[in-house]
């Protein structure tokens, strides 16, 4: 989260430097305009290769790294996630990629007016981090933090803070960007457009790092890439580098904090964008060297979509979120220890809640997945399919019901956003589905989205090359904010593919039986129907029929056979269905915004929690599976309930699957491994992983 960006903040296409220096007459601010350059040619680096069958490399050793643009975009948008996985003992690198200096002044009402300071206001904003995650890791606001230097790819240095609390540890890396430039104002957008651009490092206060260095386009993705290459996390999270497009006028755009077009901040976008450039280098790097792909799940969070849309996070939950920002912001009247302020006050006590736009009420994932897509085998033994290492991979159970995977398939097709989904044809061949980042290039290069498909050759058997399913928009800028791709096989064999298109509306190509589709053609909405949430359902119901279903800003849109149909009431999340008896159509389950209670047309579900679930139905009824409270995963069968209580942490949704010896979930664990929970085959609440 950061501050409004100013008129004119577009992105240059002049050649030029920006070196430290006084030239805006501050001490500390690091960027002045120093002259024009020769800019250097275009690295030579390795290219992603979508060809199957490269080792995938893991040590079953949990790590999270999550990259951010400004300190405190982590507690307003990666929250609640980042402390489930602190919870369970998962460590944490947190990567900042600006210094977050904005103007320099850290000031509320009531307080005298100072000079303005982006040095201190920095050092201010970081030791407010230290202090919300002294409290994430259960020790006291101002416990001491080992300060010091980390050497960076290229000799580049930055301020690296460590805490531990038994076997947990934080460690937060400053790389202290500028925000501003003089001409530009915001730095990081134009790195990431601007082939001549260097950006000299701001230099905070009582920072250990008393020099600052130079970065270009090239030179961050290096930098970043060396602190995947180091740590080698099994969970990314990053910020979303594909926005929503959002017209609104200069006024609301400023209002919003919003950059021009998008609904997100311009250093979030930036940040993200150098983030996945680093981790397709990362992957290709390994691709092309040691010839083994990193093992790894991704995972992307919006931004400043939070305030468009139907607050999605229920109070139990907001409490624990908003918790966490209060150390954050501090308080001038704290003794921390730290001379140049006590935290970001703009954002002390209750002022995330108060805030009209309502950032911290919802947390929502960029591509929001189903979890993998599980597959029963003749002789009972399950495989799941997800995206590891950003490219498609398949897990085979070793024996039937054991719960232990083999070592993942590589299966090919990357770069890939993090989600898959899947439909079986009648024959039982296996069709998977995801959107691969076609080209994804800064500095005025290509960067395009496209939908891919994997196709079985036979049940069971190989599978054919990756094929190319176009993109519902023609414009590659808007084919960047397509969803997730969600596929349904129908009796008749034909399987329905759709996507949320970048008019935040629903968009479908059809496979014949004879395995040609259909163009793309966006579906019909009735007059004056919204825009929807990505997160699509689609189910066939009893009589053949085709749903499809979307939350929107006032009510769940629904169409039937393409048709729309009746609005459904107002849901925060992504809503799950299965097919009612007879023509009673659907048995839809859906929270109301900001509530716990799942519902149904029946009422209650007794099934309270938060997130997205999952939902089928069996002799005993409707199954459910989701995510209690405290984000652990749960599942309801014929009125009761269990709670997954051991094994690794869960990483975004977990599937669920009907079998014959009883529903079974599968997800991915934090250390990029696959669990398998059987609850109802079992007398405790216990999982194997």
């Amino acid at each position: 989260m950061d501050h409004i960006s100013e008129p004119g903040a577009g992105l240059p296409r002049r050649r030029r430097v920006l070196a430290a220096g006084a030239a805006l007459g501050t001490a500390g601010l690091g960027t002045a305009l120093a002259g024009c350059s020769v800019p250097a040619p275009r690295k030579a680096v390795p290219t992603a290769d979508p060809a199957p069958g490269v080792p995938i490399v893991s040590t079953r050793r949990a790590q999270l790294m999550q990259f951010v643009a400004h300190p405190d975009d982590d507690l307003y948008f990666m929250n609640p996630d980042t402390q489930r996985m602190l919870d369970s003992g998962v460590p944490l690198v947190s990567v900042y990629v600006t210094a977050g200096e904005h103007n320099g002044v850290n000031r509320i009402k009531g307080m005298a007016e100072t000079t303005p300071d982006r040095a201190a206001y920095s050092s201010a904003r970081h030791q407010g981090l230290r202090q919300a995650y002294a409290t994430a890791l259960g020790l006291d606001t101002f416990s001491p933090w080992e300060k010091g230097v980390v050497t960076l790819h290229g000799g580049r240095r930055a301020e690296i803070n460590t805490l531990m609390n038994g076997g947990r540890r934080v460690e937060l890396i400053f790389l202290n960007l500028p925000m501003h430039t003089p001409r530009r104002y915001m730095a990081l957008p134009a790195l990431w457009e601007d082939r001549a651009l260097e950006l000299r490092t701001h230099l905070s206060t009582d920072s250990p790092v008393e020099r600052s260095d130079s970065y270009d386009h090239d030179q961050l993705i290096d930098v970043l890439v060396g602190l995947l290459d180091r740590y080698r996390p099994t969970v990314v999270q990053t910020l979303d580098p594909d926005p929503d497009i959002q017209i609104s006028s200069e006024a609301t755009r400023r209002r919003d904090s919003e950059q021009a077009g998008y609904s997100d901040h311009g250093d979030h976008t930036a940040a993200a964008c150098f983030s996945w450039a680093a981790l397709i280098r990362w992957v290709a790097e390994g691709q092309k060297g040691p010839g083994e792909i990193p093992a790894f799940a991704a995972t992307a969070f919006r931004g400043y979509y939070n305030r468009h849309w139907p607050k999605n996070l229920p109070p139990q939950v907001l409490k624990e979120k908003a918790g966490h920002l209060v150390p954050y912001g501090g308080d001038p009247a704290w003794q921390c220890g730290n001379a140049s302020g006590c935290g970001d006050y703009g954002v002390s006590g209750e002022r995330p809640l108060t805030n009209r736009k309502g950032w911290v009420r919802s947390t929502h994932h960029r591509w929001p997945g189903t979890g993998p897509a599980v597959v029963a085998l003749p002789d009972g033994r399950l495989d799941a399919y997800g995206v590891l290492g950003l490219r498609a991979v398949r897990w085979r159970e070793t024996e039937r019901g054991s719960g232990l995977w083999g070592d993942p398939k590589d299966l090919g097709g990357g770069p890939l956003a993090p989600a898959l989904d899947s439909a079986t044809l009648p024959d039982g061949r296996v069709l998977l589905f995801g959107v691969r980042f076609a080209a994804f290039a800064g500095r005025g290069g290509p960067n395009k989205r496209e939908v891919v498909l994997l196709e079985q050759r036979s049940p069971d058997g190989p599978f054919l090359a990756w094929r190319g399913l176009g993109n519902p928009e023609r414009k590659a800028d808007r084919g960047r904010r397509i969803g997730v791709p969600v596929a349904v096989t129908s009796p008749d064999g034909r399987v329905h593919l759709f996507v949320r298109d970048a008019d935040k509306g629903v968009s479908t190509r059809v496979r014949a039986t004879d395995g040609s589709w259909s163009a793309w053609r966006a579906l019909p909405a009735l007059p004056g129907s919204e825009e929807i949430q990505d997160g699509l359902d689609a189910v066939v119901d009893a009589e053949g029929r085709v749903h499809v279903l979307a939350a929107g800003h006032d009510s769940v849109r629904h169409w039937i056979d393409s048709v729309p149909a009746a609005p459904l009431p107002l849901a925060g999340d992504p809503v799950a269905a299965v097919p009612g008896k007879g023509r009673t159509g659907l048995d839809v389950y859906y929270r109301r915004p900001a509530g716990k209670e799942l519902l149904s047309r029946r009422g209650n579900a007794s099934f309270d929690g938060y997130g997205s679930v999952a939902a089928a139905a069996d002799a005993n009824g409707t199954v459910l599976l989701g995510r209690d409270l405290r984000g652990r995963i749960q599942l309801r069968r014929g009125g009761r309930l269990w709670t997954r209580t051991q094994g690794t942490a869960p990483v975004q949704a977990a599937a669920l699957r009907l079998l014959p010896g009883g529903p079974v979930a599968v997800g991915l664990g934090a250390d990029a491994h696959p669990w398998v929970w059987r609850p109802a085959q079992r007398s405790a609440a216990t999982s194997r992983s």
